[in-house]
């Protein structure tokens, strides 16, 4: 439950709170303003502080809501200002979307919450990339991560501040305008998250491998959806979720993956 002092805390304690699911994630929405629990406060506050006063053309962005003492999280929660949409399978609007996004956080400068860390998505793209070793078990995913591993090569794509996790977070209004409503940091090429997003349309979204190649005028991009899969793939196979059952649409994405490079 969302408790009561948070609610105050967000200038919205006389709003009846009601529970929602806004882009995959459960939330409260309080009038304008939406709730949610946040895994970590610090990239929660680094998050807030960033989309503040971020422009993109061509996409809203959800901007966060202070609390009465100027704080962006409170006790683990978060708000922001509530912006419609739906979630859409518009994957190439996706995509778009993503290279407006990074167009603008290309400035952004390398944040302090990424030092040291070792979360799973942290983790997957350090092993994706070749920074890291990952021992992943062969039946979740193992043996193809293993597979296609050894195909790949150096590519000279500049990291930046990108989001990681995009595909099913981008809301689409009544027009089609797209809508970011959260940043989540990482230092990679912006090539590469955006053929995370095609890797996940082409795995799980039913997406067809025409995808693939209307956007094949991306820098390095055989690579970058090397890595795409590579970081899906340990991520799958680490995932407590992750089986034999949820793994076929990534073999044949990895598949389709392979003739290109």
């Amino acid at each position: 439950m969302l408790p009561p002092h948070v609610r105050s805390a967000f200038g919205v304690k006389d709003v009846e709170p009601r529970p929602v699911v806004w882009a995959g994630r459960r939330a409260w929405h309080c009038g304008d303003v939406l709730i949610r629990a946040v895994p970590d406060n610090a990239v929660a506050a680094w998050s807030a502080g960033v989309l503040d006063t971020l422009q993109v053309d061509g996409l809203r962005v959800s901007r966060p809501v202070r609390s009465s003492d100027g704080r962006w999280v409170i006790g683990g929660w978060a708000a922001s200002r509530y912006v419609p949409g739906t979630l859409e399978p518009r994957y190439d609007a996706v995509v778009e979307a993503a290279m407006r996004l990074h167009a603008a956080t290309v400035t952004v400068l390398r944040p302090r919450v990424l030092d040291d860390r070792e979360d799973l998505v942290s983790r997957s793209a350090a092993g994706a990339f070749g920074e890291q070793r990952l021992q992943l078990d062969p039946v979740r995913g193992g043996s193809c991560y293993d597979e296609i591993a050894a195909l790949r090569k150096p590519v000279r794509v500049a990291p930046q501040v990108v989001h990681p996790e995009l595909f099913g977070a981008v809301l689409f209004d009544d027009d089609g305008v797209p809508a970011v409503i959260d940043l989540v940091p990482c230092w990679r090429p912006k090539e590469w998250a955006a053929a995370v997003i095609v890797v996940d349309a082409l795995a799980w979204g039913g997406a067809d491998a025409s995808l693939v190649q209307r956007w094949s005028h991306l820098d390095e991009w055989p690579q970058m959806l090397l890595r795409a899969v590579l970081h899906r793939l340990a991520l799958h196979a680490q995932h407590p979720e992750g089986s034999t059952r949820t793994l076929p649409g990534l073999e044949r994405t990895a598949a389709l993956v392979r003739t290109l490079v």
